[in-house]
């Protein structure tokens, strides 16, 4: 009679094992979403990454377009006296003229929108772009008139 399914110790070690079986089902269930959770965490921070490495470019090329109005406005004061005055303005045009390109480059690439999902990671404010590049742009026309006033 020990091996009647109607046992009392055939049905205990069924409901054990019936009781491992939904703990085990739970688990499995738990660390299903637990995954989908981590794939979506991944997911908003390779967004929030793509965000920062935008303005990494952004910071590249104002800082190019810096370095190419220094250059224009510094090739005044070096070339003076060595090259003649037609070749100065045309080195520091094409200079000044770059820095130009650069500024509003920086604004063209910063502008582009970030595809969803949608990063935590605040973007720079379009109206603060526009105005700084806009200024540094005026700065580089006024540089350029300046290159070739005498």
């Amino acid at each position: 009679m020990a091996n009647d399914d109607r046992s009392p110790a055939n049905r205990a070690a069924a409901n054990k094992a019936h009781a491992k079986l939904v703990v085990s089902a739970a688990h499995l269930e738990h660390s299903a979403e637990e995954q989908t959770d981590r794939a979506d965490r991944r997911t908003e921070l390779a967004a929030d990454r793509t965000v920062l490495a935008a303005e990494r470019t952004y910071a590249a090329w104002v800082r190019t377009g810096l370095a190419s109005l220094a250059s224009g406005i510094g090739a005044r004061a070096l070339l003076d006296k060595i090259v003649p005055n037609w070749l100065i303005g045309i080195t520091g045009s094409v200079l000044i003229l770059f820095s130009g390109f650069c500024f509003v480059a920086a604004v063209w690439r910063q502008m582009s929108k970030v595809r969803p999902p949608r990063p935590d990671t605040p973007r720079i404010p379009a109206a603060l772009l526009v105005a700084v590049n806009g200024f540094l742009l005026i700065v580089s026309f006024a540089a350029l008139i300046g290159i070739w006033l005498p």
